[in-house]
């Protein structure tokens, strides 16, 4: 099939682009603990597999869901991790939106959620 036989193509033009499908709303909203956690799966390896997480945990807070992963323990306590750094997700109970945060204890990512979550900020032009 050339170029000029696909199905919305014009001779001598790049072929159309495929149609483009807009976000249709927010974020899915959890409402508990359960909701929030299949939606931080999908952040995260599987648990178990290979590399992968060993558990997935919620910490609920006001205005928003923290899902943690906990990593297996290393045969060699004293060698270098394999892995280095993670991440923590939070997931917004306002808008649904999912952040990415350091991997800190659970307190300390909170207050850190808290420090630059902005959900929809508008600025003003006079605000500095």
């Amino acid at each position: 099939m050339t170029e000029s036989d696909r199905p919305g193509s014009t001779p001598g033009l790049p072929p159309t682009p495929p149609p483009y499908r807009p976000r249709l709303g927010p974020d899915p909203l959890p409402t508990d603990e359960a909701e929030a956690l299949a939606i931080g799966r999908k952040h995260f390896s599987e648990v178990g597999s290979p590399g992968g997480p060993s558990g997935l945990f919620v910490h609920e807070f006001d205005i928003g869901y923290l899902i943690q992963a906990s990593w297996p323990v290393v045969g060699d306590p004293t060698a270098r991790p394999s892995n280095p750094g993670g991440a923590n997700i939070v997931i917004s109970k306002i808008d649904g939106e999912v952040s990415h945060l350091p991997n800190f204890p659970a307190e300390a990512a909170v207050e850190l959620y808290y420090k630059v979550y902005r959900p929809n900020e508008v600025r003003c032009p006079n605000d500095a």
